[in-house]
């Protein structure tokens, strides 16, 4: 029989599983898996203080990253397929699950004061400001698929981690760097993609952990605000075609059969994405 102990060093492996899903899929956020699987406020904690709290949480942890490699090494190659085999009614049915998700964020905006005319404004412009500036974002070129540019795909792997709701892939979509990301995870290339990923992500999570703990603490509706407004925005721009951008959604030779089974992908998405959200609000 498996003892205690081993029980929940396996319990671990398999919720880092399930949080990769957060590094690879577009549209899902690592910081609301992790949330679900309630490890998300003790992971901040450990993140923004981690002298005090590593040697209690570092072993702790440690499953959860090696389930992680291991999710993502198992999960690329067919995320890979499908999207080069159905990219229209795959993006669309992340589109949904995003959507799904929305309601609880709303909730959750306002669990410590009400919405204000600030938080409408805090939503509104960063709708209008992130979805501009992300949409010309490709203009300026993809990132290269490189030391550096893995490093900054690790990073903001980590942002999706203590943002949850914030999608890192829909951002690497728009970078060019989510399809080499997954071609080196096919590959488990640890020393061109592992390591930079990891090294960004680490130096993201230490860097800005602290300030988004105070954050969050302190101006909790206007961060989620703000929250909000980035995911509807970078959610948008997975569907809007944009010429420049390498990796973008592309409509040619879509059929109507490919129209109908988008939008149920979306729906099926949708009803996705809003049940995981109440296994949040349940369980963290």
């Amino acid at each position: 029989m498996l003892t205690h102990r081993t029980l929940s060093v396996v319990t671990r492996l398999c919720k880092g599983v399930i949080i990769a899903l957060g590094f690879i899929l577009p549209g899902v956020s690592g910081g609301v898996l992790a949330a679900i699987l309630g490890l998300y406020e003790r992971l901040l904690g450990f993140m923004a203080h981690p002298k005090q709290r590593w040697r209690r949480d570092l072993p702790f942890f440690l499953p959860v990253g090696i389930g992680g490699l291991l999710g993502v090494a198992l999960l690329a190659a067919p995320l890979a397929y499908l999207l080069a085999h159905a990219q229209v009614i795959v993006l669309w049915g992340f589109a949904g699950a995003i959507v799904g998700t929305l309601p609880d964020l709303l909730r959750t905006a306002t669990k410590v004061a009400p919405r204000d005319t600030i938080d409408w404004i805090w939503f509104v412009g960063t709708l209008l400001v992130g979805g501009i500036g992300l949409y010309h974002l490709s203009f300026l070129g993809t990132l290269p698929a490189n030391f550096g540019g893995f490093m900054v795909a690790g990073g903001l792997i980590a942002l999706g981690i203590l943002i949850p709701g914030l999608s890192p892939s829909n951002l690497l979509l728009i970078l060019g760097l989510f399809t080499p990301m997954l071609q080196g995870f096919k590959r488990f290339d640890l020393l061109g993609v592992f390591l930079p990923m990891a090294i960004g992500g680490l130096v993201t999570l230490v860097a800005l952990a602290r300030g988004i703990e105070a954050l969050i603490t302190h101006y909790h509706s206007r961060v989620y605000h703000f929250i909000i407004g980035l995911v509807v925005a970078s959610t948008a721009l997975i569907l809007i075609p944009n010429p420049a951008a390498a990796e973008g959604i592309s409509y040619t030779g879509v059929t109507l059969g490919t129209v109908v089974a988008s939008l149920g992908a979306a729906v099926v998405g949708a009803a996705l994405g809003w049940w995981m959200s109440r296994l949040e609000e349940r369980y963290k």
